[in-house]
């Protein structure tokens, strides 16, 4: 088990379920734990913003298959779980789904309209299938 609680079978796992349930075919995708200021940095590098987040996924099509990079970082995923009560591990599987689902292109708005968007209904199924929690 690393350092951010998830092992990397089930990390593996969270990804493969939603690439096999979004029906992307050939992939290749990599998950990648940053620290507070490793995230703080890659996102100001790529969206100007001076903050660490959560999470940061960038995906494409290349070659037919889906490529892409998950990044996310434990320390604010864990903030994140203390606020709305619930273990670390749920909320960082949350961030892999999360990642994952923006790769394959899916988005949602901004604020309070976030929660209620079919991505974010989409992740929290993946998440009950993952782990029977998923509730947020």
């Amino acid at each position: 088990m690393g350092a951010t609680g998830l092992p990397p079978a089930v990390v593996r796992r969270a990804v493969r379920t939603v690439l096999r349930a979004e029906r992307a075919g050939r992939a290749a995708m990599s998950v990648t734990f940053l620290s507070t200021q490793r995230m703080r940095a890659l996102n100001r590098r790529a969206f100007r913003r001076d903050r660490a987040t959560d999470v940061i996924a960038f995906g494409m099509r290349h070659a037919g298959q889906v490529v892409g990079d998950v990044y996310v970082c434990p320390s604010v995923g864990a903030r994140g779980a203390a606020r709305i009560g619930i273990p670390v591990r749920t909320e960082l599987l949350r961030l892999v789904v999360h990642g994952t689902l923006h790769v394959l292109g899916h988005d949602h708005p901004a604020g309070s309209r976030r929660m209620r968007s079919g991505m974010w209904r989409r992740q929290e199924r993946y998440l009950r299938t993952l782990t029977g929690e998923g509730r947020r």
